[in-house]
């Protein structure tokens, strides 16, 4: 049994994205890991970065974004395709570079890969989700947040990355144009894995997060029109008041201590408490934290009136 690790990432340095823990974190369970790194800006280091690890494993695929040919997010898709459709191994670990694994969760994962190696029935494994908010010390469980998605899939050329990559499905016959088909795909069967990923992608500097969620609206919009499309225009994010979130209790992955230890915009949290003015985040909506309630005090944490892309097998 051979397990790749793949990925795709453009502006990661510039961005704050924690690229390099990400990788590392998966390395010793994977064979390789391959990663379609974009045209990234001249102030941007991703590529010293990646080549930092110095690992043998890596193999880096170049490559040039186009979100004017693959819009509304879907050239996350298009790139993450270029990224699997390169690996060799027969279940494919797919991490985004703000997705990183706890090494406590590496024999569990290869332990249930290598279980349901012969069963061809599960096409995937599923991970229950960790999403921080604003700090190492907060994390949201929410409504309005997806709990769980697929990142591990069989080595299958029918499968693809969907839409804006958060998610995979089977696409018989697929155009590698259309990413964000829905008819004529199809949700995977998939297996739990047993492991959470620890997800830091709202973890930044408030005026950081603010460049990479521009950023964000742009990929989506393109840049003539992101600014049509911000919903929050202001020079700092502004992450709300975190004593409502989650407090987090366990220990983040070893990969991550070099990123924790440059956290220094606790002043910026602080002052953040007290904007009356501010936009209202969909976790904080009355109607979220309604739902929110009720799937974890009645429900036991099942969710509801949600979209699910797979197929939850009893493996």
């Amino acid at each position: 049994m051979k397990i790749s690790g793949f990925s795709m990432v453009r502006n990661a340095t510039k961005l704050y994205y924690p690229v390099k823990a990400s990788v590392q974190s998966i390395l010793p369970l994977v064979d390789e890991f391959v990663i379609a790194l974009g045209n990234c800006d001249e102030d941007d280091f991703t590529l010293q970065e990646i080549e930092s690890i110095g690992s043998d494993k890596i193999k880096i695929i170049h490559t040039e974004w186009d979100t004017k040919a693959y819009p509304n997010g879907t050239e996350y898709a298009h790139q993450t395709d270029i990224a699997k459709n390169a690996c060799s191994g027969d279940w494919l670990f797919y991490l985004q570079s703000d997705e990183v694994i706890h090494e406590d969760s590496l024999p569990v994962i290869k332990e249930r890969c290598e279980t349901l190696f012969n069963d061809t029935e599960v096409e995937g494994l599923i991970f229950d989700y960790l999403h921080f908010w604003g700090d190492y010390q907060h994390y949201i469980k929410s409504h309005a947040w997806y709990a769980k998605e697929i990142r591990i899939i069989r080595n299958n050329p029918g499968i693809h990355s969907w839409r804006d990559a958060q998610s995979f499905r089977r696409i018989p016959g697929f155009n590698n144009k259309d990413y964000d088909q829905k008819e004529n795909t199809y949700k995977l069967n998939v297996a739990n894995a047993g492991a959470p990923v620890f997800h830091y992608g709202w973890v930044r500097p408030p005026q950081m997060m603010q460049k990479k969620y521009s950023s964000f609206v742009s990929d989506y919009k393109g840049k003539e029109n992101a600014h049509l499309f911000m919903k929050y225009k202001v020079p700092e994010f502004d992450y709300g008041n975190l004593d409502a979130l989650n407090f987090f209790k366990g220990t983040h992955p070893a990969v991550m201590q070099s990123m924790i230890a440059k956290f220094n915009w606790q002043e910026n949290l602080d002052n953040a408490k007290h904007n009356e003015n501010r936009v209202i985040h969909k976790h904080e909506k009355w109607k979220n934290r309604m739902l929110t309630f009720i799937e974890e005090n009645i429900l036991g944490g099942e969710k509801i009136f949600t979209f699910k892309n797979y197929n939850l097998l009893k493996k």
